[in-house]
């Protein structure tokens, strides 16, 4: 019997647009999006090596290398494109640095890019074969979770964000291993079978679970379903469809119509975000809005009586007094207060959060859930409402903070961000060096050559 006569339309769509990515070019639009997002992901994975969960991967990764086919960003360590790809995801979710796609609430950049980029490495592609393949994978990330309507199933308990970043990842991989459309639902299938995830992981005060689930699983657990499916591994034809299926297994109410609806016209890499300041997305807005007043009205700490900063509801709990420096909404404000900005050092430390100076400021910063705030596109709401010591009040509010799809940053804004994380690590003029590799990455014609930019 001819299988491909059991497939329903959906899934012949599907595992057939991936299959063509690999020969189908980017629009220039697409194309300048994406090595933003390449630049702010090789950013996060560099800094990421040198936190608590980016050490524990490396350390996990180092006694088992024995094939040499891909690096770790930041170090001088190559190992198996399986290992490279757990590490350097682990290393770029670290903290909360990374790219996101707010609607499904996923992490794109710290799965995808690090699968794409240990095959790119293993097989020594060119930098159009990669990006491409990173822009399909942001696309099946993104549509995944967006055709089982993943948001509600946080009531579950289960987190939806690292069973989207599986299907990019994995999606991705195909695309570098010139998968062809039947062997690409068998990719499919086998990420349904490993699809997982709960929202437990916001308990890990250490971050190292949490990176492991939204970076380094997905990359690698993707990576391998489609290793795996290369080696010759068959599996069902049709995931999407038939009895036991993947989206009626996860959804009550699914929107099946987003796996395509728009596929190769609305790509939704141009609705991901990637964060102005190095910290919890639930705090971008407020840091914007309390840069813009700033510069607007020309205070600083000592001139603030009282700050309240009102965010959406469900993300109150998430940043409210939290011990974890990079997603405290008030030891970040204050931070803003007495610096005039956030830099990635500020915004990783343990010390500085028991400073005197910052403990005062932060006695005067109050959150607020605000229900009229909530939005479903997650655009990084807020409003701040400050009363200042000379008897004036302030007041500022962003719909779409600096950083989201509606208001994206620019490519120096980016740079100015990269800079800010690599140039510790591998000193500024590197870091300069390795920048402009990554936004010509198109005209590359060997990944592995970016190697001597990023070891250290």
């Amino acid at each position: 019997m001819n299988t491909q006569d059991t497939v329903s339309a959906l899934t012949r769509e599907v595992s057939e647009y991936i299959a063509a990515a690999r020969s189908r070019k980017l629009p220039t639009a697409i194309s300048e999006r994406a090595k933003l997002h390449l630049v702010d992901t090789f950013a996060a994975m560099m800094s990421g090596t040198r936190l608590l969960p980016g050490r524990r991967a490396i350390a996990y990764v180092k006694p088992l290398v024995g094939t040499k086919e891909a690096g770790i960003i930041g170090t001088r360590i190559a190992a198996s494109a399986l290992q490279a790809a757990l590490a350097n995801g682990m290393c770029g979710h670290a903290d909360e640095t990374d790219d996101t796609h707010p609607p499904t609430r996923t992490h794109p950049g710290t799965s995808v890019i690090p699968a794409a980029l240990a095959l790119a490495e293993r097989d020594q592609r060119s930098g159009r074969d990669f990006l491409r393949a990173m822009v399909i994978g942001y696309e099946i990330c993104a549509r995944s979770m967006l055709a089982i309507k993943a948001m509600p199933l946080m009531r579950t308990g289960h987190h939806a964000g690292a069973r989207g970043q599986l299907f990019g990842a994995a999606a991705a991989a195909s695309c570098m291993l010139k998968l062809d459309a039947r062997r690409v639902r068998y990719v499919l299938s086998y990420c349904a079978q490993q699809a997982s995830g709960l929202y437990s992981l916001l308990r890990d005060t250490e971050h190292i679970e949490k990176s492991f689930a939204m970076g380094g699983m997905p990359a690698e657990r993707g990576l391998a379903a489609a290793m795996m499916v290369k080696s010759g591994f068959t599996g069902v034809d049709d995931i999407l469809a038939g009895e036991y299926n993947y989206i009626d297994t996860y959804s009550a109410d699914p929107d099946r119509e987003a796996w395509t609806r728009g596929l190769g016209s609305d790509f939704q890499i141009m609705h991901c975000g990637i964060k102005r300041w190095p910290v919890g997305a639930p705090v971008q807005g407020p840091l914007h809005v309390l840069y813009e007043l700033m510069r607007e009205h020309k205070f600083t700490a000592a001139d603030v009586e009282k700050l309240v900063v009102r965010i959406p509801e469900r993300e109150l709990g998430v940043v409210n007094r939290q011990k974890m420096s990079d997603i405290s909404v008030q030891y970040l404000m204050a931070v803003m207060l007495l610096d005039g900005t956030v830099s990635f050092a500020a915004a990783h430390t343990t010390r500085r959060m028991k400073d005197t100076r910052i403990a005062a400021v932060r006695q005067r910063i109050d959150a607020v859930g605000d229900a009229t705030l909530t939005d479903p596109l997650r655009r990084w709401r807020s409003v701040v409402e400050i009363k200042l010591k000379d008897g004036r009040a302030v007041t500022g509010q962003t719909l779409a903070a600096k950083g989201t799809f509606e208001n994206p940053l620019t490519r120096p804004e980016v740079e100015e961000k990269a800079l800010d994380l690599m140039a510790p690590m591998i000193g500024k003029a590197r870091s300069l060096k390795l920048m402009a590799a990554l936004f010509d990455i198109e005209n590359l014609d060997d990944m592995r050559r970016l190697r001597r930019l990023y070891v250290i």
